[in-house]
């Protein structure tokens, strides 16, 4: 059983949704099972720290994760067209796994999610990719074999999963955008295990 890692930042839990279908996509697929992890928010307060464990739902992400992981899924909610700082800055402490090469190799994947249609979905999985091709990391996108990614008219493209999560936050996830979050966690999921031979000896 090899371990895929579903790691995200969700501010009010429109990006938890799709990282959940994400999850329930590697997790139907044999012999592979979803690590989800979140990051703690960064404070305007330098003082401020959070707690070691969140107060509700997935735990905190080590470096350890990553080095453990079989495969990778990041999503973020998009902030002017990037990732949130939440999740940039855990990103900027992974020097170390840089540099032992923990990554290398193994297949990633992106998602996002935004309050408009607009909002910059596409330039926030671009950005987002970038630090994980420094990794050595494949990366995975989404077919357009899938049909709902041509029939979508919400959430949505090629280079990840996404969601229109409406002004306040409150759209629920489309039948397009749930299959798109599922097929893609299928996708790096089968594509891990597929790789295991070349990385056997990294975890």
């Amino acid at each position: 059983m090899i371990d895929v890692l579903v790691l995200y930042y969700s501010r009010h839990g429109a990006t938890e949704q799709l990282a959940r279908e994400i999850a329930q996509g590697i997790d139907s697929v044999k012999g592979a099972s979803a690590r989800i992890r979140t990051v703690p928010p960064v404070s305007t307060t330098c003082e401020a720290t959070s707690p070691d464990i969140p107060a509700e739902g997935p735990p905190y992400a080590e470096l350890s994760d990553l080095k453990e992981c079989a495969g990778l899924a990041v999503g973020s909610p998009t902030r002017f067209g990037n990732m949130a700082a939440a999740l940039k800055y855990f990103i900027d402490s992974t020097a170390g796994a840089w540099l032992a090469g923990d990554l290398e190799n193994k297949p990633f994947c992106v998602f996002t999610t935004t309050s408009t249609m607009h909002g910059g979905q596409e330039s926030t999985l671009l950005s987002m990719a970038l630090p994980f091709i420094h990794h050595g990391m494949l990366w995975m996108g989404i077919p357009y074999s899938e049909q709902a990614l041509n029939d979508t008219e919400s959430g949505g493209t090629p280079y990840g999963a996404s969601h229109r999560s409406g002004p306040k936050g409150g759209l629920p996830l489309t039948d397009h955008e749930r299959q798109l979050a599922r097929a893609q966690g299928v996708r790096l999921a089968k594509a891990a295990l597929a790789l295991q031979p070349l990385n056997a000896g990294q975890t």
